[in-house]
Formats: C-alpha cells, structure tokens, sequence
C-alpha cells in the first residue's frame, strides 16, 4: 500500500506541455491531439498528468463518437449510464444538453456515479456547443479538503460508513419510482473517507448530489455531518473553474474531485458529451 505522504511532484509527465491552472488542482495540457493515431504513445504521460493534477483540459479537440470513444479506452473499461438512450449507436457516451426547455441540473458538488458499487475512475467531457458566456465548470480537490479537517474530525470520519442512493438525482429526471432503480442500482455503502488506490492519498467521499446518510448515526448527526463534509468542497482555495469553449475537454479523476456545473447561462444552449471510464470499489486503508 503506498503512503499517503505521495508526491505529486515526483511524477513524470514527459515530454508534454502542461500549464497548471491553480496550485491545488487543474492543468491544460496543450499541443496535444487526441484523436492522432499514435495518441496510445501519449497515454502514460496523460496518466501521469491525471494523478498530478486531478483534472487536466485539452483545447481544439474535434473529436468523433468513435474518437472520443477509442481515447477514453486506453484508461480501462468503459460505463454506460442509464440515462444514456437505449437506441443510441454508441451507448458509451452520454449526451448533456441543456437549452430553453431545460435548465442544468448539474449545479451541486458531487462525484460522478458513487451509487455504483465501483464508481468511475474519470469522466472525459468534450463541450459540442457553449454559451457565449457563462457554463463554467468549477472543480475541487478532496484530498486537500481532507487535508483541512481537525485531526479528531480526520479519524472520526475514517470509521464511518455512507450510503449512496441514485434515486436522489434520478428517480426525477427518468420518471421513475426510486424502488424501480433499487431494483437494478441498490443503494451502495462506501467509506466516507476512500484511499485513493494509485495515490493513497485520503480523500472526502460524500457528496450533495448521492449521499443520503452516514450509518450508524441519529437522522440530526448524519445531516449535520454530511452538511460540514459538503461544505468542503466550496473552498476556493482547493478549486479551478474551467472556461468552456466548443472542441474543449476536461478528463477528470473521479476518486479524487468533485465538481460543479454552474447553471448561469440558461435560457442559452449548453451541449456535452461525456465517456466515463469504470473504476474500482471504494475503500479506507488505516
């Protein structure tokens, strides 16, 4: 098990151009073509840029479906979302559009897909069409927000247990009754704090979009605690915001962000593409 005094310094992203965007988290990597034929040679190094940053952007990337699809396998297995279409040629990616007819509901921290039992490893967002301005995305580094509690708080939450529900976000948005989801996502129970399981790093595992409580506390205890740990997040000095424009990408590690869509922009088009890489099942080394 690696130590969670990791260096991020120490990792070797190669020969790529990186441009950091905070000291805390974020990158743009630049002069780098996703789709080229030889982009496998790249992937290490892309990796590596991942772990050191926690999330990195490329600019000017038009990629196709089949493109954006054969990139994001190089990074493991890929998820297909139940809200993604049945009918949809490449059911790997998962369309987000948000218009005059709808608002973005992507507007509170969270981590993608922590009702599976093995939530993603990353998600690789491709922007189709942005608004002329507003749609930012903001993003936040859990391990830092870990790194901010109390030392009493830090090993209290290493004993607790939360538990992630789809159907808080969901049983809405696909008019569905939340026993139906259960039937084939079951609420998952993940530690609330999880090693990073390249990094070791610790990090925050709750999040306001799918963590209904924390077990083996009263209803007031859970929600007060679950409301300070949610809090974390908002910290501008552990965040990047990200300005979107069309051919833009953020791929980002899922077990070490969170992220916000900021909802600003409506009733203007916002319209995304996401391919979401599979990941492993959370856990806590002491």
């Amino acid at each position: 098990m690696m130590a969670t005094t990791f260096d991020r310094a120490q990792l070797d992203t190669g020969a790529l151009t990186i441009k950091p965007m905070t000291p805390a988290i974020g990158a743009e990597i630049l002069e780098i073509d996703l789709g080229a034929p030889d982009i496998a040679e790249c992937v290490p190094d892309i990796r590596a840029a991942l772990l050191k940053h926690g999330v990195i952007f490329f600019r000017d990337q038009d990629l196709t479906h089949e493109q954006h699809i054969a990139f994001a396998r190089h990074f493991g297995d890929l998820e297909i979302h139940p809200a993604t279409p049945k009918d949809q040629p490449n059911p790997e990616v998962l369309r987000i559009a948000h218009g005059p007819d709808s608002r973005g509901q992507e507007n509170q921290w969270h981590s993608d897909v922590t009702w599976r039992e093995c939530p993603s490893l990353g998600s690789i967002l491709l922007a189709r069409e942005v608004p002329e301005c507003g749609g930012d995305t903001l993003f936040a580094n859990m391990h830092l927000a870990y790194e901010r509690l109390s030392e009493p708080m830090k090993r209290h939450c290493e004993s607790l247990t939360a538990v992630h529900d789809i159907a808080r976000v969901f049983a809405k948005r696909l008019g569905k009754a939340p026993e139906d989801l259960h039937d084939k996502y079951p609420p998952m129970r993940h530690p609330v704090i999880r090693t990073h399981p390249e990094t070791g790093e610790r990090v925050i595992y709750v999040n306001t979009a799918f963590t209904s409580h924390i077990e083996g506390l009263s209803a007031s205890e859970s929600r007060w605690l679950l409301d300070h740990l949610f809090a974390t997040a908002a910290d501008a000095e552990i965040q990047c915001r990200f300005r979107w424009k069309a051919g833009s990408i953020a791929f980002w590690d899922n077990r070490v962000c969170q992220h916000l869509a900021v909802s600003d922009y409506f009733p203007a088009r916002r319209v995304m593409e996401r391919v979401t890489v599979a990941g492993d099942k959370p856990y806590f080394a002491p």
